[in-house]
C-alpha cells in the first residue's frame, strides 16, 4: 500500500541541466536496470521505509537518489529528479522545527538528529539557492487547493485498475489519477487565478498558497511540463468517488463564476472542492 500523498512534479526538458547531468540523465534513461513508472513511486516508497525503520533511523539517505521520474513527448526527454536527499532534509527540518525536544528523541536519537541537520548546513553553505529547489512537492491526506490552479479538467487521466478476485477495488494495480499540463499553461492559469482572487477577495489564504505555487513554478525551464498526481490518496477513493472527483474543473469554475459576478455559482463550486478534501484530511485521524 503506497503512503496516503499527492504529489506536484516538474519535469524539465533534458537541455535544461548542465552538461555533466545531461549525459547522466541520458544514460540513465536507456538503462534498464532503473525503476519503471508503474513502480517507481512504490520503489522510493520503500527507499523511506528502510531507513526509517533501521535501527538507528536514517532521516536522510547518505547519498543523493541517482532516479527520476521520466517523460517523453515525441523524441524529448523530461526529467523529475527524485531528490530524495534534500526532500528528507527539508521535511525532517519542517518535522524538528514543530516537534517539542522531548519528544523528538521517541522518534530520532539526538545524535542523529543533530548529525543530519548539521549534513544540511553544510550542504546549504556549499551551494546557491538553485540547490534547495525541489522537483516535487508532496501533501498528505489531502490536496492544496492551490495545486488543482495549474490545470484544465481536460487534462485529467483517470485508471481505475482492474482487482484481482476478492480484493477491494481501491487496492487495484495500476490505479491512478493524474494531471499533466505545460509550464506555459500552468503559470497563465496560476497568475489568472491570483489577478481573480487578489481583485475580488483580496489577500486571502488561498491567494497566498496559489501565489506560492505560481513563484515555485518560475523558478524552472520555460518548456517544462507539470504533473498533479493523486499517488496514494486514489486507496482511500472508490471507483464512484473518484469518477465524481472533477476538482480542477470545479475549482476552475469557481474563479470564472468570481470574475463573472455569479458569486452563488463561485461559492457552491469552492465549496464543493473545499468538503471534498475535509473530509479526505479527517481520515488521517480516524481510527
Amino acid at each position: 500500500m503506497l503512503p496516503y500523498a499527492a504529489y506536484l512534479r516538474v519535469y524539465e526538458p533534458l537541455s535544461a541541466f548542465p552538461e555533466a547531468d545531461r549525459k547522466v540523465w541520458a544514460a540513465y534513461a536507456e538503462s534498464r536496470d532503473r525503476p519503471r513508472r508503474a513502480g517507481a513511486l512504490e520503489a522510493e516508497h520503500g527507499e523511506s521505509v528502510r531507513r526509517l525503520i533501521g535501527v538507528p533511523p536514517q532521516p536522510a539517505p547518505a547519498q543523493e537518489s541517482p532516479n527520476a521520474y521520466l517523460r517523453r513527448v515525441e523524441d524529448r526527454l523530461f526529467v523529475c529528479p527524485w531528490q530524495s536527499r534534500l526532500r528528507s532534509w527539508l521535511a525532517f527540518s519542517r518535522f524538528r522545527g514543530s516537534t517539542p525536544a522531548r519528544v523528538m528523541d521517541r522518534f530520532v536519537p539526538q545524535a542523529i538528529a543533530e548529525q543530519t541537520a548539521d549534513d544540511f548546513d553544510r550542504y546549504k553553505r556549499g551551494g546557491d539557492s538553485a540547490s534547495l529547489r525541489t522537483h516535487i512537492r508532496t501533501a498528505t491526506w489531502n490536496i492544496p487547493s492551490s495545486w488543482f490552479v495549474p490545470f484544465d479538467g481536460n487534462e485529467r487521466w483517470l485508471v481505475l485498475g482492474k482487482p484481482v478476485k476478492g480484493q477491494d477495488v481501491t487496492t487495484a494495480t495500476g490505479r491512478n489519477l493524474i494531471y499533466v499540463t505545460s509550464m506555459s499553461q500552468a503559470r497563465r492559469r496560476s497568475a489568472r487565478a491570483l489577478q481573480v482572487i487578489r481583485k475580488h477577495v483580496g489577500e486571502v489564504a488561498t491567494g497566498v498558497e496559489v501565489e506560492e505555487v505560481a513563484r515555485w513554478l518560475e523558478e524552472f525551464h520555460p518548456h517544462s511540463l507539470v504533473e498533479l498526481d493523486y499517488g496514494g490518496l486514489v486507496h482511500l477513493m472508490n471507483d464512484d468517488a473518484l469518477q465524481a472527483d472533477q476538482s480542477v474543473a470545479e475549482l476552475s469554475a469557481a474563479l470564472t463564476g468570481l470574475d463573472t459576478g455569479q458569486e452563488e455559482l463561485a461559492y457552491a463550486m469552492y465549496q464543493r472542492v473545499i468538503l471534498r478534501w475535509k473530509s479526505m484530511q479527517l481520515l488521517e485521524s480516524a481510527n
